[in-house]
């Protein structure tokens, strides 16, 4: 059985949060940390998840945005504007009826 949700108690905090996350840490990065927490307003854990966070989506990002000097960049337009030959799996998809009107 699901236990209801509890509202958040405090900024930043979601209602899901369910997961406990466990880490060890020097006195001097843990020291840091809080400093650096206390500068923004948040608790160790707000800062901490939303540091977290932050690198998690910057890492998943960098693997779909990338950046292209003027010369590569025109090389990349080229590529995506030159016609590309058909293979006979695209044919078939392009040929076939939707779904919707087998």
């Amino acid at each position: 059985m699901e236990r209801p949700m509890a509202a958040p108690a405090r900024l930043g905090e979601s209602a899901s949060a369910k997961e406990t996350i466990n880490l060890r840490a020097s006195a001097e990065h843990k020291a840091l940390i809080d400093r650096a927490a206390s500068r923004l307003g948040k608790t160790r854990t707000e800062f901490m998840l939303d540091s977290a966070r932050e690198a998690a989506e910057n890492t998943l990002l960098d693997q779909r945005l990338f950046l292209l000097d003027e010369s590569r960049y025109a090389e990349f337009v080229t590529c995506l504007d030159a016609p590309v030959e058909p293979t006979e799996a695209l044919k078939r998809v392009l040929t076939a009826a939707p779904p919707w009107e087998r």
